[in-house]
């Protein structure tokens, strides 16, 4: 006789039937990762945080999300630990924090390293799940030194990618890619710009240079593009060609992302089946036999902003509310912010500026604003779509699922601190919000809010705990994070504050963030990226250096929400900027940091003088601490 086996974590239940073993029956998993998303381009999020639907800007759209919110739990300070996609996709690939996978900036690692261990895909397979990555995966995992793609269905199972498969096969709208003057695998030497056409043309020319000049020919088809889909080109900044707002040159459904739904949806149905992809590569579709855990990466809505024309249009008559930013908050950043806001600026700190080309005008502003939160309601229709194929696909083989919503690998500025970009450890960089659904209404209930802090290092454990996983078994003590479903019922301590790093655009920097306080500080004294021979050189510059040199900012959460004093300098903060110096130093830099030679099979380099620094405790001194 048949038995049927309830859930279990701790343990692989087995059972037999007709003298076979096999595995318990799992829920299907299905991971949704959205690029530089906002939380509050949700209105659940914000009904959450702020009471009403809207965000702090105005207007946002999303009702497939939303409906989603109302069957489960949505956790309104998830802290990414690494605002840009590589690093952050790291962390949460691995499940652990950027200082101990050696994952700062776009390094393409892998798995050779013996301080590596698997990730969650992998781990997922152990326990008899089938695997999938589509879409964005942008964590930057491989295999082994020197192989940037081969290997990568050994790490995730089935993979279909948005560039690889996709916009090189013409599905997609306008992107960009390398361009190789003496053919692809030379040195490059600029990059091209492709527009692809609803009837299957597409337009390709040379949209920047290294060396040389680009020609009249390319510049007039580059001029076509923006007048032709009303782009908003980001000319006050390092990137002159990012696209920050415009029109698609797609419908909806048919852009980029739309491409990505489909495969999802093409590899659900197929089942069993060997099919050929509409990017012309034959793969065998899904095994109902087996649980599923599928990644669904969207690049949306990452630049370029690019809203089809029936989102657009219903956005085009919203007016925001731009972010106050004055030249008081600049003139007491350190010198690493200033350079960010320098490189990423779009509001300006005088009329001059927006008269010299030097900043957005009013007018662009509000299209940035506009297209974006439009891009965002697109990606909910897509979202929505998705899900309901899902759920479709569980239901019609009486399997039990799992829904994980990561809502953007890191945040996006639209005006805070005067620019529009990620990269920084101010609020709208790094926190973020997560929304996890369970078919098992005991493991996460219907329409709660959790405001507890949480870390993009627990998605890892989650999903594995999901599986039937025992994430407290010695094997999985290198996970940095926690089971949201412990974290939600209250089984695990909370934390007092999350920590993050990267190396990115300013150089070298880490984060704490606490609900009273938020702090950043340099942690290395150069941009070099490590390497034989400096692996954790010099280790502790950051806590001895002059304070100046450190280059710390400090903001008092209780009356500064916003972050636009910087107080690190101030007398009365000076001790409590110095003691989250200690703290955080000690943490990032000597408790297991990880620093690695990717470019060779085992050389790193860990950093433990502080060991056991990241205890998750502040315990400030009560006298540090100034009055409000």
């Amino acid at each position: 006789m048949n038995l049927k086996l309830t859930r279990l974590y701790g343990c692989i239940a087995l059972s037999v039937y007709l003298g076979t073993v096999v595995y318990a029956a799992k829920p299907n998993v299905l991971w949704i990762i959205t690029d530089d998303q906002r939380a509050d381009s949700i209105s659940a999020f914000n009904q959450a945080e702020y009471g009403t639907k809207e965000s702090p800007l105005g207007y946002v759209e999303s009702p497939n999300v939303d409906a989603l919110a109302r069957e489960g739990v949505l956790f309104t300070h998830a802290i990414c630990n690494s605002p840009a996609c590589g690093p952050s996709r790291g962390s949460m690939h691995s499940g652990r924090y950027p200082f101990r996978n050696g994952h700062y900036a776009f390094e393409t690692t892998h798995q050779s390293a013996d301080f590596v261990r698997p990730v969650t895909h992998q781990v997922m397979r152990e326990q008899g799940y089938q695997t999938a990555i589509i879409g964005k995966t942008g964590a930057y995992i491989y295999t082994y030194p020197g192989e940037h793609y081969a290997g990568e269905d050994e790490i995730y199972g089935l993979r279909i990618h948005f560039k690889h498969d996709l916009q090189k096969n013409g599905i997609g709208d306008i992107y960009t890619s390398a361009y190789w003057s003496n053919g692809e695998g030379s040195p490059v030497n600029g990059t091209t710009e492709t527009v692809l056409y609803p009837d299957g043309t597409k337009r390709k020319y040379i949209l920047s240079l290294t060396k040389g000049t680009v020609s009249a020919e390319d510049l007039a088809q580059r001029n076509k593009t923006t007048k032709d889909h009303d782009l908003l080109r980001s000319y006050t900044r390092s990137n002159p060609n990012l696209i920050l707002g415009g029109l698609n040159p797609q419908p909806a459904g048919q852009t980029v992302d739309g491409g990505i739904v489909k495969a999802f949806k093409d590899y659900l149905k197929n089942e069993n089946k060997t099919y050929k992809t509409d990017f012309k590569r034959e793969i065998t579709g899904v095994d109902p036999d087996k649980p599923l855990f599928v990644n669904l990466g969207f690049h949306l809505p990452h630049t370029p902003v690019l809203p089809p024309k029936s989102f657009r249009e219903r956005f085009a008559n919203k007016n925001y509310r731009v972010p106050d930013f004055d030249r008081t908050e600049l003139d007491k950043l350190p010198p690493q912010l200033k350079q960010m806001y320098n490189a990423m600026k779009i509001l300006g700190t005088s009329p001059e500026e927006i008269d010299s080309k030097k900043a957005l005008t009013p007018a662009e502003v509000q299209t940035a604003i506009q297209d974006y939160y439009a891009f965002c309601a697109y990606g909910d229709s897509l979202i929505g779509e998705s899900v309901e194929a899902f759920k479709a696909y569980c239901k019609k083989h009486n399997q039990e699922y799992v829904i994980i919503y990561t809502i953007g690998d890191h945040g996006w500025h639209l005006g805070e601190q005067g620019i529009e970009a990620k990269f920084t450890g101010w609020r709208q960089s790094i926190h973020n919000a997560a929304l996890v659904v369970s078919s098992d209404k005991q493991m996460y209930p219907a329409g709660k809010v959790c405001d507890t802090l949480t870390e993009f290092v627990d998605f890892a454990p989650t999903i594995l705990a999901a599986g039937g996983v025992n994430i407290h078994d010695k094997r999985f003590d290198y996970l940095d994070g926690c089971n949201l479903e412990e974290v939600y019922k209250g089984k695990v301590n909370e934390r007092d504050y999350a920590v993050g790093e990267m190396n990115l655009v300013i150089g070298p920097r880490a984060y704490l963030r606490s609900k009273d306080f938020g702090f950043s500080m340099r942690t290395r004294n150069t941009w070099e990226r490590a390497k034989e021979g400096t692996l954790n050189n010099d280790i502790q510059w950051a806590l001895t250096c002059p304070v100046e040199k450190a280059e710390l900012a400090l903001y008092d959460l209780r009356n500064d929400p916003l972050e636009r004093n910087n107080v690190a300098s101030d007398p009365e903060y000076a001790a409590l900027a110095e003691w989250f110096r200690t703290k955080l130093g000690n943490i990032v830099l000597g408790d297991g940091r990880v620093e690695c030679d990717w470019s060779k099979k085992n050389l790193y380099n860990t950093s433990n003088f502080a060991k056991g620094a990241d205890d998750k405790k502040l315990d400030i001194p009560a006298e540090l601490i100034p009055k409000i």
